[in-house]
């Protein structure tokens, strides 16, 4: 099967079928490239949605991923991230294996099928002027015959005729023999210019065409194997990330299984528990006759004094139990006793913290002031030392305003703690007592409506004790140990950290990686104990050590 001999007079639908042949392979092309572009869209598409609904650092959202159900969520975000990468590595697959490669192919065929159908032409109009050589020899060899005969017939009439002279009847024969000559001549140059057309003609049907149609035949076989095998490719690029993504898939139903109702119903519990008791039974107020009323200790209406009238505490107290109060809109005293016990508590625990790491801040900068002051002493030319005399007094005076001001939260945190112990062990007596029998009449004291400076108000002191929770998820995690260690990195560039939660890092300087970056262009590193903080991913080199204990993200 070979078009030299089977297609030998199809010059002209061979060239318009081949130039078909390379149309389709750049239609294939134009398509691998749209479907290129869709995958990155839909990779971009997939990134920006994930990264829509991450939380935001330091926020309330944040603190909302402690919830199992949500941490799956985010879990889910993530591996969607991870998923569009996979998408992203279809369209670079593609674009280096198959559009690049075809687009290149595409040239080098034209390339080549230029060059055949150029030799094929070169043929073509060869023999077209061997046959213009032989027509016109034809038609010289058929006008010299013509001629040689008019001449002969010319003779032979001036020959018959007597009235010719005989001069006339000479000329005449020798221009016929002359005619005659000219058609011998013409004669012989026909013969063989159609000898010789006629090997061109065979070598040009029976050696020319067929090598030319059969380079041809080869080019267009090629390009359908080329187009075959990219069609190959562009499955098996598909093929390769079905692993990845199917891992993808594997986590985000392991993190929807790791999803734990109880923990998140602890997790609530741990979020918006006052402290506080239930309020006891209110009881029958009589006004028939005079009596006294005797305040439950479980009730959170308190008297001011056992000097005022019974039937008046009565008036105040109704409708005040805490389940109802409305929430102070004023500002937030000093030493949160807004808030509920435990969370109270919290609050002032993370204030002691934080006091406490501003503490050791000044004392690390009072002991770098004061070893620049010995250098300074030991050798003068390098600064004078009494310069640093007044940067020492004003670090003094800032850790003995924070030690004073530690002090009075650990003085309230004690008062709280010391309450909030009283009133358990209380709980644990009471658990034991038959339902009738009332509590101490102490439990519900006048200390417990006092203000810091010894004043006393009873609204403030009713709405201190039920105030209903305030603030949502800000305490959760203010009593957990340090986040450890899950691998080192390199400050590439230095960091002038200048908003709250970010940290400052010098170039070169090797740190601590606490947590990953989330999708969100912040890793979180720590220097010291108490010094950390997010810096931009992209200006530290991260080395993570899967392996270390307790490595994982921290929401």
């Amino acid at each position: 099967m070979s078009w030299g001999t089977e297609l030998w007079d199809q010059f002209d639908n061979l060239e318009k079928h081949t130039q078909w042949g390379i149309d389709i392979l750049e239609k294939y092309i134009k398509f691998v490239k749209e479907r290129t572009e869709i995958e990155l869209s839909y990779a971009k598409q997939l990134r920006n949605l994930s990264k829509k609904y991450q939380p935001k650092k330091n926020s309330k959202e944040e603190e909302e991923y402690k919830y199992t159900a949500c941490k799956a969520f985010l879990s889910t975000l993530n591996e969607m991230s991870d998923y569009a990468g996979q998408h992203e590595v279809i369209s670079e697959n593609m674009t280096s294996q198959i559009t690049v490669d075809l687009a290149r192919y595409v040239q080098e065929l034209k390339q080549e099928r230029k060059s055949n159908f150029h030799e094929g032409r070169k043929a073509q109009q060869h023999i077209e002027t061997c046959w213009k050589q032989l027509e016109s020899s034809k038609r010289r060899f058929e006008r010299d015959c013509k001629e040689a005969d008019r001449a002969q017939q010319y003779f032979e009439k001036m020959d018959a005729d007597i009235n010719v002279t005989k001069a006339d009847v000479e000329k005449a024969r020798q221009q016929a023999q002359i005619r005659h000559q000219m058609a011998e001549d013409s004669k012989a140059d026909y013969s063989s210019i159609l000898q010789k057309f006629n090997r061109e003609q065979h070598e040009y049907y029976h050696t020319h065409i067929p090598n030319i149609f059969q380079k041809i035949q080869e080019m267009e076989e090629r390009r359908i194997v080329r187009m075959g095998q990219s069609m190959k490719t562009y499955a098996e690029v598909d093929r390769q990330v079905i692993p990845i993504i199917g891992k993808c898939l594997d986590e985000i139903v392991k993190a929807a299984e790791s999803i734990d109702q109880n923990r998140d119903s602890q997790l609530v519990i741990e979020a918006y528990k006052s402290g506080f008791e239930p309020p006891g039974d209110i009881e029958f107020e009589d006004y028939t006759q005079p009596m006294k009323r005797t305040v439950s200790d479980n009730s959170l209406s308190n008297s001011r004094g056992e000097g005022k009238p019974e039937l008046r505490l009565a008036g105040k107290a109704k409708g005040k139990l805490w389940p109802f109060i409305k929430k102070n809109k004023g500002s937030t005293p000093e030493d949160f006793s807004n808030l509920p016990p435990e969370q109270r508590r919290k609050k002032l625990q993370q204030k002691v913290d934080d006091l406490n790491r501003e503490i050791q801040k000044e004392m690390d900068q009072r002991d770098a002031i004061t070893k620049m002051k010995d250098v300074y002493l030991k050798n003068p030319q390098m600064g004078d030392p009494a310069s640093l005399d007044h940067k020492l007094t004003e670090v003094t005076q800032n850790i003995e305003k924070l030690r004073f001001e530690a002090q009075k939260f650990e003085a309230w945190l004690a008062e709280v703690e010391g309450r909030l112990q009283a009133r358990s062990e209380q709980v644990r007596r009471q658990s034991g007592m038959y339902d009738g029998q009332p509590p101490p009449a102490g439990h519900t004291c006048a200390q417990d409506r006092e203000s810091p400076d010894g004043s006393y108000t009873e609204e403030q002191s009713q709405e201190s004790q039920v105030k209903v929770l305030a603030t949502d998820f800000d305490d959760e995690f203010d009593d957990e140990e340090p986040l450890p260690a899950i691998g080192t990195c390199k400050a590439l560039y230095t960091f002038e950290g200048q908003n709250e939660g970010t940290i400052s890092v010098a170039e070169g300087e090797t740190l601590y990686v606490i947590e990953e970056d989330k999708g969100d262009g912040w890793t979180r590193i720590r220097r010291s104990e108490d010094e950390e903080g997010y810096v931009p991913t992209s200006y530290v080199e991260v080395c993570l050590d899967r392996n270390a204990k307790g490595a994982k993200t921290y929401i």
